[in-house]
């Protein structure tokens, strides 16, 4: 009974390690696709996200490797049921084409445990070159290191602290002129300033002719009154 429920809570840790890896293969290649074809356009917020997923990603997995549930993988022993150089289709499925054929000579490479013998010298140089260092220098070297962060930092917060008070600047920045606006309002209630076109083909109207003043009914011009008084006979008592 207790070894099938080991075998249970391995094969759920199995199937949460599956679905994770297969999350942080996607995501690789999604990376990679970036940077092969986006390289010329892809700005550094975006690569910074795409890193930022994969370390989100990998931070899981070790979460569930080290998960009290999960069985100690490293108790487990992992061993090649059949070895053949002939294709297998289904391994080439489950491995999306990168593993035609288990043959003798992949299985060293994907069932090792230990890093190749050059990439093992190369840790080992690094290590013993890092342990060569004494404390008092590495301090320094560490002091050194905060220094120049720190300033880097103080410049990028400068920087940003400008770029946000020239962008508050300019939003305050007056953006209109008031004899303008006095003018636009002249415009739309009096009209000033505006003139008016008429439509093609309508006669521009013409002035009406200035008044003509008559003379009046009862005044007779000059000449008439001057054959009236030529006319008359005096009166012979007057």
């Amino acid at each position: 009974m207790s070894m099938q429920r080991e075998e249970k809570a391995l094969e759920a840790a199995l199937d949460a390690f599956s679905q994770r890896l297969s999350d942080l293969k996607q995501s690789i290649g999604q990376t990679l696709q970036k940077l092969e074809l986006g390289h010329e356009v892809i700005s550094w917020p975006s690569l910074l996200d795409s890193y930022a997923l994969l370390s989100s990603q990998l931070n899981t997995l070790l979460r569930v490797l080290r998960h009290e549930k999960t069985p100690f993988l490293r108790t487990r022993v992992t061993l090649p049921l059949l070895l053949s150089p002939e294709r297998d289709e289904e391994l080439a499925r489950l491995t999306e084409g990168r593993v035609p054929a288990f043959a003798h000579d992949l299985v060293p490479n994907y069932l090792r445990t230990k890093h190749l013998p050059e990439v093992e010298a190369r840790l080992q140089a690094i290590e013993t070159k890092a342990a060569s260092v004494s404390t008092d220098a590495a301090q320094k070297q560490v002091t050194a290191m905060n220094k120049v962060v720190n300033n880097l930092l103080d410049t990028i917060t400068q920087a940003r602290d400008d770029w946000e008070s020239e962008s508050a600047r300019a939003q305050l920045a007056q953006t209109s002129s008031v004899a303008d606006t006095h003018q636009l309002i002249a415009a739309i209630g009096t009209g000033k300033g505006l003139k008016r076109e008429l439509p093609r083909g309508v006669p521009t109207p013409m002035p009406a002719p200035a008044a003509v003043q008559m003379p009046s009914a009862n005044k007779a011009p000059s000449s008439i009154k001057t054959n009236i008084k030529a006319n008359v006979q005096v009166h012979p008592y007057k």
